[in-house]
């Protein structure tokens, strides 16, 4: 669960956010989303419609980060755990916003452990 001032800052993202992975050897992996929202529950969704190393990563290894940037400039990066879904709530609530043209494979959810704005920790 992310805290209210980092859901005022994802209200005001812009872009595409920047997901990082580790794979078993601390390798880590980097793509960029899209198809993200925040949950009810203030848990960042990020759509699987294309992951391949980002999905064997987390079977492997759930450490996860997002970095996101808003309008105004300011960086902002979430550390956490990643479950996957295939069905159930979150699994529907990303099918509810992603675009149909997309497969929409599974749900990733980052369960929030700290988030930084640069060097300040905030959580």
């Amino acid at each position: 669960m992310v805290p209210d001032m980092i859901q005022q800052a994802w209200n005001e993202r812009e872009g595409a956010v920047v997901l990082t992975t580790v794979d078993e050897l601390g390798i880590p992996n980097s793509i960029y989303a899209t198809c993200v929202g925040l949950s009810e529950d203030k848990r960042i969704v990020i759509a699987d419609n294309y992951f391949f190393k980002t999905k064997k990563n987390i079977e492997k290894n759930n450490k996860i980060t997002v970095l996101f940037i808003t309008k105004g400039g300011k960086s902002y990066q979430v550390k956490g755990e990643a479950e996957y879904h295939t069905s159930g709530e979150l699994f529907d609530f990303m099918k509810s916003w992603n675009p149909s043209k997309h497969p929409g494979h599974g749900a990733l959810v980052v369960n929030t452990a700290e988030v930084y704005s640069g060097k300040e920790r905030l959580l």
